[in-house]
């Protein structure tokens, strides 16, 4: 049998056998308590029956709401609006049918000297004829049948031309009216003899020689800056439609999707044309901002 060892009473703490613990046991068996996060239960509870730090909450949340709300119109200010557009005369001229031009105002796609030179063969076609004996003719019932063809004439005239007046037809008319007008000032049929070409890129001896494009017949009603210049049309319309009409949820979504097809457009456009003088009449012609084309339309 092994003889016994007697152990020292230093050593008895690590055996367990007396009731001296050693200060790691004593740090496990009562952990320190760590302070309570910003955010938790015992935090909220007690800022709630704190009035000091419920004013401070309240403080601090409205220096970030005014904070935030500053930078909103200081961000919206450098930029501008992607929807609405600056007045310029083009803008008011589609805006608006009573400040356009009197051959603008003709419905039916007429125009002012076709319409009078029909009135005018109509009168003429019309016209009593004359007696060819004129021993037997009567001068006065001559002339009250010229004065009634004359009258009848102009009651003619006047219906002719409040049937044709723009300002009496609905709104798809006034609308073809208006893209007919972006056609005629934005179509490259008018354009390319006004404006510069874009900027030439620095050719190589070895890139491919490209054919002469074969020159345009008829108005040019596809080209981007036609395009861009129709959906500017449009989404004036619906904007001006929804200032009345805010509970109109389909058309604003209508809107929505014109004002982004209209960014895609645009940001083509500067790209295809570098920045150059088409770029610049178009913007600077519909009155369009940066917010337009740059950055993501939030609406």
């Amino acid at each position: 049998m092994p003889p016994r060892i007697l152990l020292p009473p230093s050593l008895k703490a690590f055996t367990g056998s007396s009731n001296i613990q050693s200060p790691l046991a004593r740090l496990a068996l009562n952990p320190v308590k760590t302070s309570a996060r910003a955010g938790s239960t015992e935090t909220r509870e007690r800022r709630r029956h704190d009035p000091f730090l419920m004013a401070q909450s309240r403080q601090r949340k409205a220096a970030n709401l005014s904070r935030q709300q500053a930078l909103a119109e200081e961000r919206e200010g450098s930029l501008g609006d992607p929807v609405q557009s600056k007045p310029t005369q083009f803008v008011e001229e589609i805006q608006s049918t009573q400040s356009a031009t009197q051959e603008s105002k003709l419905n039916y796609f007429l125009r002012a000297e076709e319409l009078n030179r029909a009135l005018e063969y109509s009168k003429n076609l019309t016209s009593p004829l004359e007696d060819t004996n004129r021993a037997t003719a009567d001068p006065q019932l001559e002339k009250e049948a010229a004065e009634r063809h004359l009258q009848e004439h102009r009651n003619a005239q006047d219906a002719i031309n409040r049937i044709v007046n723009i300002n009496n037809g609905n709104t798809g008319d006034q609308m073809r009216l208006r893209i007919q007008k972006c056609i005629e000032t934005f179509g490259r049929h008018n354009t390319d003899n006004v404006l510069p070409p874009k900027p030439a890129a620095v050719s190589h001896e070895s890139a491919t020689v490209h054919p002469e494009k074969t020159p345009r017949v008829g108005p040019d009603t596809g080209s981007p800056e036609v395009q861009v210049a129709i959906l500017t049309a449009k989404i004036l319309n619906l904007s001006r439609h929804l200032q009345s009409a805010n509970k109109d949820k389909h058309n604003k979504r209508n809107l929505r999707v014109l004002v982004h097809k209209r960014q895609k457009l645009l940001q083509y456009v500067r790209q295809k044309e570098r920045g150059g003088p088409r770029w610049k009449y178009l913007v600077e012609t519909l009155g369009l901002s940066d917010a337009a084309w740059k950055g993501e339309i939030s609406m």
